[in-house]
């Protein structure tokens, strides 16, 4: 490859780990991250906000310091639920209390407050975390999407960029584009939500769940781009455009509105 082509995929890279990146980090599954100080010790923590195991979800947090005792506050999330509360168990050098299993798409809220000695309680957030539990997602399934999604992104980039230069393999990176947004998410997608929530599709016109909509979204601008840029080069500026719309929509953070148990109407 000549050295822009290969500058141009260096660039698509950086801009689709990026993107990856920001998607993992502000979605509502990811860890809530953050330290406290109690009693001279330094509290770095990790709280779980997405479950899929078959037994009680595990909060653990690692404290050295005998001194430190823990409690957990929790209660079913949109629901009538009084908050209860038990304290952590001690397990070497860590506290750890367990949230009770869910039904697939059941969401708890809860919290966890730290004590040192005779002191008051204190949260280790500021609001309660939200843990949303489901089904494990076979590898066969969730390794080609993954890949396939992060692929649809790098060939979008790289689109977006060869059209920017008025580059000549546009249309073929716009077909490669479309080809893994269908594949990855208009097939496998479906797939990863039938083995997690027990849905195929929770997107419009069946429900609010961006995930979904954000993927036919963005699979719908490619189309529209692929079908202009047929028309011969002259046509720039159609896979430009569909990168930056991929953009804000990438932008949305992951699985907001998605599968959501309503405690209010499910069996108690």
């Amino acid at each position: 490859m000549k050295p822009r082509s290969w500058f141009l995929w260096v660039c698509a890279t950086v801009l689709m780990a990026g993107t990856a990146i920001y998607q993992r980090m502000t979605g509502p599954t990811y860890p809530v991250h953050g330290v406290a100080t109690l009693g001279g010790e330094r509290v770095n923590f990790a709280l779980p906000r997405s479950y899929d195991g078959f037994d009680d979800a595990e909060v653990r947090i690692p404290v050295t310091s005998p001194a430190i005792s823990g409690q957990m506050e929790f209660r079913r999330f949109r629901s009538n639920d009084i908050w209860e509360r038990s304290a952590m168990n001690r397990d070497s050098d860590a506290l750890v209390s367990h949230i009770p299993h869910q039904p697939v798409s059941g969401k708890v809220m809860y919290r966890i407050l730290l004590a040192s000695g005779d002191q008051s309680p204190v949260p280790l957030t500021s609001e309660p975390i939200i843990i949303r539990f489901r089904n494990k997602v076979p590898p066969y399934v969730y390794v080609p999407h993954i890949f396939l999604m992060f692929s649809a992104l790098l060939f979008a980039s790289r689109a977006g960029l060869e059209d920017l230069v008025r580059g000549v393999r546009t249309y073929r990176l716009t077909l490669y584009t479309v080809i893994a947004l269908a594949v990855g998410g208009l097939m496998l997608g479906p797939l990863m939500q039938k083995f997690a929530f027990n849905a195929y599709w929770t997107g419009w016109p069946l429900g609010h769940d961006l995930t979904d909509n954000k993927t036919a979204a963005a699979l719908l601008v490619w189309v529209i781009a692929f079908w202009r840029l047929k028309g011969g080069p002259q046509k720039r500026g159609w896979a430009l455009t569909a990168l930056v719309l991929t953009l804000v929509v990438y932008f949305i953070p992951h699985s907001i509105l998605g599968s959501e148990l309503d405690y209010t109407r499910a069996p108690q």
